[in-house]
């Protein structure tokens, strides 16, 4: 595993470039969500949110309810969502990613309290049984979405890990693009099918979990710019007195030959 990431990785220079267009990307996204923050705590049911969530309820076939309930399964059993972000955090540590290790805990974590905050702060009411079909209830304030916002944080990290650390067309680079870019796209339609969320809170979570992701982006390519926790072969190797010694008498043998 680790020969197969040292071999697909980009150039630093070329890594940092894809990561500071993505860092453009997200940042654009700040001032929309305080906007629509503000919008949902004054107006707590909108219209327009209740027009789409019907629309997305006129299909009721089984099977696209029980894909829509799978999508939102990991986000809806926080044990199993915890374990996934920590096993993931293992197998970067293990494949010599530390740093990535550690952004990837640091990003999930914080983005799950940022969450839990702004909901306290906006305060708004998940969806009425009476305005619209809820098959998931959930406790608690509506606006932003978490599975949306956790989401991001993962898989969205995940997906940017895959864009700006590796090249080439290897099959599990592949398969981590779009994977992580399935599920980021899917959860916001699943969370509205369900009757779990709005629409706006949906959009809420993409926007200040974009906002979050490029904060968590932005440090990760100081720190990995300055070569912290970067593996020993991105990093000039050092050399040992014995090395150096060993060095110094061929180079003094060599110009007794060429004398």
């Amino acid at each position: 595993m680790q020969r197969e990431i040292q071999r697909e990785q980009l150039p630093w220079y070329r890594a940092l470039h894809r990561g500071q267009l993505l860092l453009a990307l997200y940042a654009l996204l700040l001032g929309l969500f305080a906007l629509l923050a503000w919008w949902v705590h004054v107006h707590p049911v909108l219209t327009i949110d209740v027009a789409i969530t019907r629309e997305f309820q006129e299909e009721q076939s089984p099977w696209l309810r029980t894909l829509m309930l799978a999508i939102s399964f990991i986000g809806s059993v926080p044990l199993l969502a915890a374990g996934l972000v920590l096993a993931t955090a293992i197998l970067l540590w293990l494949g010599r990613l530390r740093l990535e290790a550690l952004i990837l805990l640091g990003n999930c974590l914080s983005s799950e309290l940022l969450n839990h905050t702004v909901k306290l702060l906006v305060a708004r009411p998940r969806p009425s049984p009476t305005l619209v079909e809820v098959w998931q209830a959930a406790r608690g304030a509506s606006f932003p979405s978490g599975h949306v916002m956790a989401y991001v944080a993962y898989w969205g990290l995940l997906f940017s890990y895959g864009l700006i650390l590796f090249q080439g067309r290897s099959w599990w680079r592949i398969l981590l693009l779009l994977l992580s870019g399935f599920f980021i796209v899917m959860v916001g339609p699943s969370r509205i099918y369900l009757g779990d969320h709005w629409a706006s809170d949906v959009l809420g979570g993409y926007l200040l979990g974009g906002v979050w992701l490029s904060l968590w982006l932005l440090l990760y390519l100081r720190l990995r710019g300055r070569g912290l926790l970067a593996p020993v072969t991105l990093r000039e190797k050092p050399v040992s007195p014995e090395e150096r010694e060993e060095s110094g008498s061929s180079a003094s043998w060599s110009g007794r030959d060429q004398s």
